[in-house]
């Protein structure tokens, strides 16, 4: 920053962490007393965790040690597909004996037709190659979107006979 005295309090830095109690940052001044019903409106301005669509899901299997993958998975959709593309993705670690060896990616557009499968390991044969991913969730969320050279090249129009 270009003025070390404008910090933002929220983003400063912990500087008791690791130093001694005089290195500590100052403490900011005192705020008045708040009234009886402060607490409830700080709550009300709490932001609430809603599922907005469209919505992504992975589920793997936790057991199997696949949060990596799922978690790279997850950032590849959200810099191919960012906000409003796709609002939310949700990692669903899974850890039953039932769910073992589970990889499935679920896309719900909030049509109320529910979530639709775009990839389960299991059917498909392994894990998802992202391009062909990042297609099947094109598909669904935004038909139109170019995927740039995840697309492929496309077959060119024939040139019109000329006369």
């Amino acid at each position: 920053m270009s003025d070390s005295n404008t910090v933002c309090v929220d983003c400063a830095p912990d500087h008791t962490h690791g130093a001694s109690a005089s290195a500590a940052a100052p403490a900011p001044a005192a705020a008045p007393a708040p009234a009886s019903n402060a607490t409830a409106e700080a709550a009300a301005d709490i932001p609430q965790p809603t599922l907005t669509t469209p919505h992504v899901l992975i589920e793997y299997c936790d057991r199997c040690r696949w949060a990596p993958r799922a978690s790279w998975t997850s950032t590849e959709l959200l810099l191919t597909f960012p906000p409003p593309v796709i609002k939310t993705i949700t990692l669903q670690p899974l850890n039953t004996p039932e769910t073992g060896g589970r990889f499935r990616v679920w896309v719900d557009l909030g049509d109320n037709a529910g979530f639709k499968l775009a990839w389960d390991r299991k059917s498909e044969g392994g894990f998802p190659e992202l391009k062909v991913l990042k297609q099947r969730i094109r598909n669904l969320v935004q038909p139109d979107m170019s995927l740039g050279h995840s697309d492929g090249h496309k077959a060119q129009p024939a040139p019109e006979a000329q006369a």
